[in-house]
């Protein structure tokens, strides 16, 4: 239901701290059509059996139409804990293969302790894990545990979307979790850009290429489908939420194209790590940062928070510090360490550079722990 997810982490580090604010840019770029793949066959009617054995996505025609009660099958309602602030967030996923690789927006899963799903098609509770994610294009891959024979949606990304199409997302609105609701609206513009910031972190992503919709997409839709009149999926819906919120925008929805959803679900599910899909764990410093210049005259992330007993803290940093460096390669600003921090997983070890409260510059070793997903 929100980008941070109100975790004590954000981008590999830990935070909370209150609501983020976003700025849209009416700038347009529109996303390539891509050839048919595993991902864009059309969804299944009906669960199949055993093991998809990497092939994402069901089978049959891609022109298939499908009912909006078959494509509500193919989802699931999402809860993530955040144990370290106590408290919970719920959004939407798409089944893309019969045991358990479910889609969802990384807002979703971000802040993450502990993860489990309700599957519509069976109304099965599952427990899950995160298999990688995306920050700059908003996406995670999620691993149902102990799943089989569920019913599957596949991403239409080689549908053209066009202004004026009738739409409908689908999703676990509100929280509320059972069959998902829906809402119908039509595309009202193509290659939509907005940024998302988040306050705990003090990091900023921009989403390009969305599609924008007059439907109601409300906080918890997140993740789900956004489907044409033929049941396609031609979308991932990106709602506005606590901590996620489009300036200027109240009355649009957006969602992510099947085209890069596909994209980026093909690298997660490959393992392929980039500068921007991290696969697996997420690793961790245990602070929160905020921009350098809100809190000190020293350029980079400056340390509003410590979690107890986390790397930070042992280390010794404290609310005050501002870490300038990670492994030799400057930390301007909260973005950069997230980016950097991204490249590592639990039990790496890196130098750690900071200018402590009083002005001195310090450098240290430090192993990096394990840290709430996204």
């Amino acid at each position: 239901m929100r980008w941070n997810a109100a975790g004590l982490v954000a981008c590999g580090i830990a935070a909370s701290m209150g609501v983020a604010g976003c700025t849209l840019s009416t700038s347009s770029t529109a996303s390539p059509t891509r050839s048919s793949s595993p991902w864009t066959t059309a969804p299944s009617s009906s669960p199949s059996s055993g093991s998809s054995s990497g092939s994402l996505g069901g089978s049959g025609s891609a022109t298939t139409t499908r009912t909006l009660a078959q494509v509500a099958a193919g989802s699931v309602d999402l809860v993530s804990e955040e144990g370290l602030q106590g408290t919970e967030a719920a959004g939407t996923g798409i089944v893309l293969t019969s045991d358990g690789i479910v889609l969802t927006n990384n807002h979703v899963i971000n802040g993450a302790t502990s993860l489990s799903a309700v599957d519509i098609g069976n109304g099965r509770s599952y427990s899950a894990s995160v298999i990688g994610y995306d920050r700059s294009h908003d996406l995670a891959l999620v691993q149902l545990h102990g799943a089989s024979g569920l019913q599957t949606l596949s991403l239409a990304a080689s549908t053209n979307v066009s202004v004026g199409d009738s739409v409908t997302a689908l999703g676990n609105a509100g929280g509320r979790g059972g069959q998902p609701s829906q809402a119908a609206g039509s595309v009202t513009a193509l290659g939509q850009r907005i940024t998302a910031t988040d306050e705990g972190s003090g990091t900023s992503e921009q989403l390009s290429g969305l599609i924008q919709v007059d439907a109601q997409i409300q906080a918890g839709d997140s993740g789900g489908p956004l489907v044409n009149a033929q049941g396609q999926v031609i979308g991932i819906d990106t709602a506005a939420s606590t901590g996620y919120q489009f300036q200027d925008a109240s009355t649009e929805g957006f969602a992510i194209p099947a085209t890069q959803a596909e994209t980026t679900a093909e690298a997660i599910a490959g393992g392929h790590a980039s500068s921007t899909v991290h696969i697996g764990a997420t690793a961790w410093l245990g602070v929160g940062v905020g921009t350098a210049n809100q809190y000190s005259t020293t350029n980079g992330a400056a340390v509003v928070q410590v979690v107890p007993n986390s790397p930070a803290d042992h280390l010794g940093l404290l609310a005050g510090d501002v870490i300038t460096s990670l492994d030799g390669a400057s930390v301007p600003d909260p973005n950069t360490l997230t980016a950097l921090l991204g490249q590592h997983h639990p039990g790496d070890t890196v130098t750690l550079g900071w200018t402590d409260t009083s002005g001195q510059a310090q450098s240290a070793h430090l192993v990096l722990g394990t840290g709430p997903a996204g």
